[in-house]
C-alpha cells in the first residue's frame, strides 16, 4: 500500500549536505514550478516575461532564503504555504533593483515556459474569487503530469508499452469517441481480458507512483495521508512499525 520509506524532499532541503538540498530543491521545484507561475499570471496580472522573471525569483529564494525552514505541516499544507509565500514576495518584489543585486549567482531553472503558456491558454485565466481554487488544481494537475510521465518511463523500462498506451487511450484521453475494451483489443491484438489486466496494472501501478510523488512531497505520515486522501481519494491503512 505505501511507497518505499525515504527521507521526503520537504526534509531533505533542510539537509547539512548542499548535494542533498539541491536534489530535494529539483524534486519540490518540478511539482511546483507550473502551479506557481500560473497562479503569478492569474493572480497577479503579470506579463508572459514578468511572471517568468518572478517563477525564477521565487524558486531562487526558495533555495537562498530558507523558505522550507519555516513550514509546519501541522498548520498546513506545502501547496498553501508556498502560495502565501509566493503572494507575500510579489507584493514586496522590486524585480529589476533586486536582480541586478543578486547578480550572476542566482539560481536559474530549466523550465518550459512556453508549454505552460500553452495549457494557459487551453484553460484560460481564472475569476478572481477561484484563484485558490485554480492554484490547487494546477498543483494536482502537474502531480499527475509527471506521475503519468514516470509510468511512462516504467512502462518503456519494464517492456510494457502496450500496457500504457491501452492506460493512456482508456484513462487520459479526454475525446468523446473513447474506445470500449473490446475495440482496444482488435486495435492491439489482444485478448479483452488482456485490456482488463493491462489497464488493472497500470492503474496499480500510476496509483503507487502519484503516492510516491506525494511521499517525497510531504514532510510526516499526517500530511502524506491528508494528500493521498485529496488527489486520490483514498484511506490508506495505518502503517505498522
Amino acid at each position: 500500500m505505501f511507497p518505499e520509506t525515504r527521507w521526503s524532499a520537504i526534509l531533505a532541503a533542510r539537509s547539512a549536505d548542499p548535494a542533498e538540498r539541491e536534489r530535494a530543491f529539483e524534486r519540490i521545484a518540478a511539482a511546483y514550478w507550473k502551479p506557481v507561475y500560473k497562479y503569478i499570471r492569474a493572480k497577479w496580472n503579470k506579463s508572459r516575461d514578468d511572471a517568468e522573471d518572478l517563477t525564477q525569483e521565487f524558486f531562487a529564494r526558495v533555495v537562498e532564503k530558507d523558505f522550507l525552514a519555516a513550514y509546519q505541516p501541522e498548520k498546513a499544507r506545502l501547496r498553501t504555504f508556498l502560495r502565501t509565500c509566493v503572494d507575500a514576495m510579489v507584493q514586496n518584489q522590486h524585480r529589476a533593483a533586486h536582480a541586478q543585486k543578486r547578480g550572476g549567482e542566482a539560481v536559474t531553472l530549466s523550465l518550459d515556459f512556453e508549454m505552460a503558456e500553452g495549457e494557459l491558454a487551453r484553460s484560460g485565466l481564472p475569476s478572481p474569487e477561484r484563484l485558490d481554487e485554480f492554484f490547487e488544481k494546477e498543483w494536482v494537475r502537474n502531480v499527475f503530469g509527471l506521475a503519468v510521465e514516470r509510468l511512462r518511463q516504467t512502462c518503456r523500462e519494464r517492456g510494457k508499452a502496450t500496457q500504457f498506451q491501452i492506460f493512456a487511450r482508456y484513462d487520459l484521453d479526454e475525446g468523446d469517441s473513447k474506445s470500449s475494451y473490446g475495440e482496444l483489443a482488435r486495435e492491439f491484438g489482444i485478448a479483452s481480458t488482456d485490456v482488463t489486466n493491462y489497464l488493472a496494472w497500470a492503474r496499480r501501478e500510476f496509483r503507487r507512483i502519484t503516492l510516491d510523488l506525494l511521499r517525497d512531497l510531504t514532510a510526516n505520515e499526517d500530511e502524506f495521508r491528508r494528500e493521498a486522501r485529496s488527489l486520490l481519494g483514498v484511506e490508506l491503512p495505518e502503517r505498522r512499525e
